[in-house]
């Protein structure tokens, strides 16, 4: 049995990607299959997914475009990404939702909170793109913004280390692991699991659980729900 029944998976987008190509499909197949198993377990899934594959915000030759524009992009980069999975979920035999804060309803459903709940609780997988249609925000402000609305159990984040340090583990060898630490807490060491306005989010409105482990060995998705302790709880 999942210790969490609905959850908010935040993905990012160079999970989908290897080298120089923007997906890996290897890897695509691999993230259905495992969301696949999530599912198989009872959870209901919600899934952010960033474009850090395709676009990377205000970041190198991009960092003198008007910022709107190419946070806008940046918002298109992860629709691309959620219709991508979408596929490669419904091969793995999933029913699939993905749903758009930017509305364009040849591609996708509209987000509506009340909507989405309802899909998740027949069963459905609902992907959340275009973050959270503004600019100014990332995709982890999203992830907060729309757990909180799914009223989720956790927000499970599969990063590239295995868990919340007390610095860069790969800039400082001294940095450690942390295992508990509240969101204010986390704020105000300034502590890069997500951004301050995510922190903030998950503050004000008491989300239960953020979960932050390594991504290296992909069933740890897996190892969370069935409820391991490995990486950081991050908490009210």
């Amino acid at each position: 049995m999942a210790v969490y029944k609905r959850v908010m998976l935040k993905l990012s987008g160079e999970a989908l990607k290897s080298g120089a190509d923007l997906f890996d499909f290897d890897k695509v197949r691999e993230t259905a299959e495992i969301i696949r198993e999530m599912h198989n377990l009872g959870v209901e899934i919600g899934v952010v997914i960033g474009a850090g594959n395709i676009w990377r915000g205000r970041q190198g030759p991009a960092a003198n475009m008007d910022a709107v524009t190419a946070d806008q992009m940046g918002m298109l980069g992860t629709v691309i990404n959620c219709l991508c999975v979408a596929d490669a979920l419904r091969k793995a035999g999933l029913d699939v939702v993905v749903q758009s804060a930017v509305d364009m309803n040849r591609f996708c459903e509209p987000f509506n909170a009340m909507a989405a709940r309802n899909h998740l609780v027949e069963g459905r997988i609902v992907l959340f793109a275009a973050g959270s249609g503004n600019p100014f925000f990332s995709t982890d402000t999203a992830v907060a913004l729309r757990a909180i609305e799914m009223q989720v159990d956790a927000i499970l984040m599969a990063k590239n280390i295995d868990g919340v340090y007390t610095a860069d583990p790969n800039k400082d060898p001294s940095a450690t692991l942390i295992k508990d630490i509240t969101y204010r807490d986390a704020l105000a060491r300034g502590l890069k699991v997500m951004d301050a306005a995510a922190f903030a989010l998950c503050a004000e409105n008491d989300l239960p659980m953020v979960r932050v482990f390594g991504l290296d060995d992909p069933k740890n998705l897996i190892k969370v729900l069935e409820g391991s302790d490995i990486g950081t709880f991050v908490h009210p």
